[in-house]
């Protein structure tokens, strides 16, 4: 894993961490809970487009930052 990778890991998860809404990517027919770092280390990079599902008192903040960090680190995100 490079730099890079391991980075968007722990920023995504560290971000995560900030908010109390449930913050989970569906990657193919898995679901991955963005605040444990070890879903994220065995997930995130497997070339798929990943769709946030994010449920909680701040889920209106929670989407939009998580979207923009995905961005930054050229994650492609789905709109399903």
């Amino acid at each position: 894993m490079s730099g890079l990778d391991t980075r968007a890991i722990v920023e995504i998860n560290q971000l995560a961490n900030q908010f109390q809404s449930s913050i989970v990517i569906k990657v193919g027919k898995r679901f991955i809970d963005v605040k444990s770092i070890l879903g994220l280390s065995i997930t995130l990079f497997s070339n798929e487009v990943y769709h946030l599902e994010i449920h909680g008192p701040d889920e209106a903040k929670a989407k939009l930052a998580m979207e923009q960090l995905f961005i930054k680190h050229g994650l492609p995100l789905s709109e399903v």
